[in-house]
């Protein structure tokens, strides 16, 4: 278990169309996944992210809180943000970061009021007008 923070390995790409949480948060269950961080390093508290990264402290938390969720990292008071493994156990909900990604597409569209059968024929529709 390593208790100091690894050097981060997260860049935001404010161009690139991506809201800035979902960047972060991808970037972060990626870095978790390949193994660069391990179960039980210490993640940078979300105010050091936020200034390392030049973003709102609000959207880190928000991210911290979302992928803490899933069981990719565990919050102690007092202690910090460690990298937990309880995600590998609910690996058949979100098997990879593509599956992690339409399941955040999807809750954005039932936030927005999309009914479940619309978000399938949407998805229908981008694709074939990518692929047309």
């Amino acid at each position: 278990m390593t208790t100091e923070s690894k050097t981060m390995q997260i860049t935001i790409d404010d161009d690139s169309g991506i809201p800035i949480w979902l960047q972060l948060r991808n970037r972060l269950i990626y870095l978790i996944t390949s193994g660069h961080y391990r179960t039980g390093d210490k993640l940078p508290t979300v105010r050091e992210m936020a200034v390392d990264l030049g973003i709102n402290y609000n959207t880190v938390s928000k991210v911290y809180q979302d992928i803490e969720r899933d069981g990719y990292i565990v919050s102690k008071r007092g202690r910090g943000t460690f990298v937990h493994d309880r995600y590998k156990s609910a690996e058949e909900t979100a098997d990879n970061a593509v599956e992690s990604l339409a399941d955040v597409f999807i809750q954005q569209c039932r936030e927005l009021g999309v009914p479940r059968a619309d978000i399938a024929k949407l998805v229908e529709r981008r694709l074939e007008a990518l692929e047309g």
